[in-house]
């Protein structure tokens, strides 16, 4: 048992895996589910809404989205996001994980349902209720990242917490796989039963009135697996560290804990030093012994999402070349969405969800850091091998090895920092910062989520794909440096990385 540290706490860091470990991933991987779901559907669902809402008569293809009102359709949601990670990230370390994590859940779901019932038939009303509900969706979801990843952080023992942390992220290729599988299931039965002609034979028949009613229940589905875990999410008790270390209530953690894990455990008293002042977030001691950290968390999280965010800018036009999706005119609405969904679930089976899981299988053998150097190493490589011979790709014959380029540049993303990122912001700052830090962390990285998505957008249009592209081979070399700011937590005890120990025995040699 490491020096000073509770029993309560040393209990946590040495348990076997246990089935309560088993459910508090499915229980906390839900709201990511539900996050990727509907990151994942919103883009096939805009498809749908262009040529519902914004056809133009003799026009020789449907209807797309005017370019602001797309921007608001995806750019809400992420500032959403942002919001709710800083306020919930901020809120988890002031009233307690237990209490906030209801609330996030419960804000997904009802925005889910919401974003699926408009206000009036208008296009300008059915987007405005669109936008407000997925704000709102959003903000569920960005609380979601930090207390999720903390609550699993604070329950894990040493040895696997790692690959726990992991995998809640990692429910988000379930999620992608099922709004794949969703839409494909929805748009074939709609197509069965409301058959339309392609849009350059009937351009108004193409887009049968019920195609109004498919795009709501696909939005909507999402929040069913996020409802059913609310009941054990109620359940789950206060994580022992928080209870502990931050509202000072051993008898509580030692009760909650016993309880959890089925085994005695004997409450303890305070010792004198862990009841001495505790320095601030904005506090000079904090900079001193926490400030490169969080820089490190920021900055990663930040250009990982940079560079991955703008890749899928190029997904559309990936599919296109490729002949997985023929031109908008040759089809039907819904048949549009069918052919969509079926190339992003490909390639979510292909390359993103190997990824996740890989991560899983060895971040606690190998280490974060590793895997977070090699990821950024290798999406460096492949950026470069994108770019520089680029106009090579574009030839037909060269489509496929294009492709196998573009799914190797997210195989490592996921296998490398962007699971990284999430797991190790909540293993490496004191338990009354934790959430706090994690949500400053994940929200930077939507910060540069938003300049990947929007940022890229022009800039492909002013210098073209090409620059573009070498330009994230920059930005990944530039994570690849920041990684070094960042400490390996692999296999210590989480108060033995944040050094809680030490800081209460300094502060009580000041006293």
């Amino acid at each position: 048992m490491e020096k000073d540290q509770l029993q309560v706490l040393n209990a946590l860091d040495v348990a076997k895996t246990q089935w309560y470990h088993f459910t508090a991933i499915i229980v906390a991987g839900m709201g990511f589910f539900t996050d990727a779901y509907d990151l994942f559907c919103i883009s096939l669902v805009t498809k749908l809404l262009g040529r519902i809402y914004y056809h133009v008569d003799g026009a020789p293809k449907p209807g797309t989205l005017p370019p602001d009102v797309s921007a608001a359709v995806n750019g809400v949601a992420f500032i959403g996001t942002l919001s709710g990670q800083l306020f919930f990230g901020w809120l988890g370390d002031k009233l307690g994980r237990k209490k906030v994590y209801g609330m996030t859940l419960l804000l997904m779901v009802l925005c889910s349902v919401a974003s699926g019932l408009s206000f009036g038939r208008e296009p300008k009303s059915v987007m405005t209720t669109l936008c407000f509900f997925r704000f709102w969706l959003g903000f569920g979801i960005g609380g979601d990242y930090p207390l999720s990843a903390t609550i699993m952080s604070e329950y894990a023992n040493k040895k696997t917490r790692g690959a726990f942390i992991a995998a809640i992220f990692a429910m988000q290729g379930f999620g992608i796989l099922a709004g794949g599988i969703f839409a494909i299931v929805t748009s074939s039965i709609f197509k069965a039963k409301f058959d339309a002609p392609p849009y350059e034979v009937d351009p108004v028949g193409s887009t049968v009135p019920e195609a109004d009613f498919a795009w709501r229940i696909i939005l909507m589905f999402g929040a069913l697996p996020a409802a059913l875990t609310y009941y054990w999410r109620t359940k789950m008790p206060e994580t022992a560290r928080y209870t502990a270390l931050v509202a000072k209530n051993m008898e509580q953690a030692a009760k909650d804990m016993s309880r959890v894990m089925q085994v005695e455990l004997q409450a303890e008293e305070l010792k004198k030093e862990d009841q001495t002042k505790d320095f601030g977030l904005f506090s000079k001691q904090f900079a001193a012994r926490h400030g490169l950290h969080l820089l490190g968390t920021a900055s990663t999280w930040f250009l990982l999402d940079v560079a991955f965010y703008s890749q899928n800018l190029f997904q559309k036009d990936i599919f296109s070349a490729i002949g997985w999706i023929p031109p908008a005119k040759t089809m039907n609405a819904l048949e549009k969405v069918f052919k969509i969904a079926r190339a992003q679930t490909l390639i979510a089976l292909c390359s993103t969800i190997p990824g996740y899981w890989f991560t899983v299988a060895f971040i606690d053998k190998i280490g974060r850091f590793t895997i977070q150097l090699v990821g950024f190493f290798f999406m460096t490589v492949f950026m470069f091998a994108l770019a520089i011979p680029y106009e090579h790709w574009t030839l037909k014959e060269n489509r496929i090895g294009f492709v196998v380029l573009y799914s190797l540049t997210f195989f490592f993303a996921n296998f490398g920092p962007n699971s990284t990122t999430f797991v190790v912001p909540a293993e490496i700052f004191p338990a009354r910062f934790r959430s706090t830090c994690h949500g400053i962390s994940s929200a930077s990285g939507k910060l540069g989520a938003m300049i990947g998505t929007f940022g890229f957008l022009y800039l492909a249009q002013s210098i073209g794909i090409k620059n573009s592209l070498l330009v994230l081979g920059v930005v990944n070399i530039l994570g690849f440096l920041f990684t070094f700011l960042v400490p390996e937590p692999k296999g210590k005890s989480l108060e033995e990385i944040s050094g809680e120990h030490e800081q209460e025995d300094e502060l009580e040699n000041k006293v």
